[in-house]
């Protein structure tokens, strides 16, 4: 396939000149092969699940993941060619077990290469399961003090049992 497109887009300029006519048809078939290889041809408007340009997520609301495991929540209001976006409104959304907290952020800059997945909220549905619960801020923390402690904890006792190699 590849082949025969090079030899379509090569055919376009050493044919063209010399067979007049048919270096025409060459053109029009390489578009149209350009057209069938192109899946966002096939798209509609409403196939966002094909789409692969963040124009379609202007002005919606969109879960942003950070490299450092960080979820941002914010609505698209720009982006550039480096996945560099501009939240607005934007809250952080911690999560500790079944405890959740929104840290409101505000107009949130983020560098595309922080960018791990973007994807788009469902206006309609919940966004958390019904066993989630909303606390404050100072509680949030808390529980992810304790819960960093705790890991801390466990990684002390693994390299205290290291020499049993349980491998």
């Amino acid at each position: 396939m590849v082949i025969w497109v090079l030899w379509m887009f090569l055919g376009i300029f050493s044919l063209a000149p010399l067979c007049g006519g048919f270096g025409m048809i060459v053109t029009l078939l390489f578009s149209k092969v350009l057209t069938i290889m192109n899946p966002m041809s096939w798209a509609t408007p409403d196939d966002v699940l094909l789409s692969t340009s963040l124009a379609t997520y202007l002005d919606k609301k969109l879960l942003v993941l950070l490299r450092d495991g960080r979820k941002l929540l914010g609505l698209l209001r720009s982006f550039d060619q480096f996945a560099n976006v501009v939240l607005e409104g934007a809250c952080e959304r911690v999560i500790v077990g079944d405890l959740y907290c929104d840290v409101p952020l505000g107009l949130y800059v983020i560098r595309g290469e922080n960018v791990v997945l973007i994807g788009e909220l469902d206006l309609g549905k919940e966004e958390l399961p019904p066993h989630m619960t909303c606390v404050p801020e100072a509680e949030i923390r808390r529980a992810q003090k304790a819960e960093r402690e705790s890991s801390d904890l466990k990684g002390t006792m693994r390299k205290r049992m290291e020499f049993l190699d349980f491998d």
